[in-house]
């Protein structure tokens, strides 16, 4: 990143570094535009998403909402039932929920590039209907996601409900 910021709120693409989360099918890079732009309460990292590859597993969150606006090329995004095309120019809203778990796939000839704007939030519980998991997130700056760990980050499988006092009252 430049040292001699024209501004504390002005990012520009060009000088952020990439990170790269690759795992078989799932393959994106990404740069953090909210932090270097001092930004607080709004989360927007840009990707861009490899031909034939899909951004990460599907998922919904409880603690934050999403949306992604597409910059470049085409693909195909699947939102709760429903596989749906999206191009160049498409904006996509992913509220909290169950309803609205998401993941997108580059289906065209070019790489994806878009922007994936969120709420920063300190806490998030996340599902994932295809692998029944649960994922449990929880930091002191959301800011700082993804250069520095959380406090607690656990994936679980889902499994049938326990007592809130189950094992709890062992003398």
């Amino acid at each position: 990143m430049e040292t001699n910021k024209r501004h504390k709120n002005v990012a520009s693409l060009s000088e952020m570094k990439p990170f790269e989360s690759t795992n078989g099918r799932f393959s994106v890079t990404a740069k953090n535009l909210s932090i270097p732009a001092g930004a607080k309460e709004l989360g927007c990292n840009w990707f861009e998403l490899p031909v034939g590859k899909t951004s990460f597993p599907y998922h919904f969150h409880t603690g934050i909402e999403e949306a992604i606006y597409i910059l470049k090329g085409q693909g195909t995004a699947r939102i709760g039932k429903d596989q749906v095309e999206v191009k160049e120019g498409d904006f996509l809203s992913f509220p909290a929920g169950p309803e609205n778990a998401h993941t997108l796939i580059n289906s065209g000839t070019e790489p994806m590039q878009y922007l994936c704007f969120s709420n920063h939030s300190h806490v998030d519980i996340m599902g994932y209907p295809d692998s029944k998991k649960i994922g449990f997130y929880a930091t002191p700056d959301p800011a700082e996601w993804p250069q520095k760990s959380a406090w607690v980050r656990m994936m679980i499988k889902d499994q049938p409900n326990i007592d809130y006092f189950e094992g709890e009252n062992k003398d």
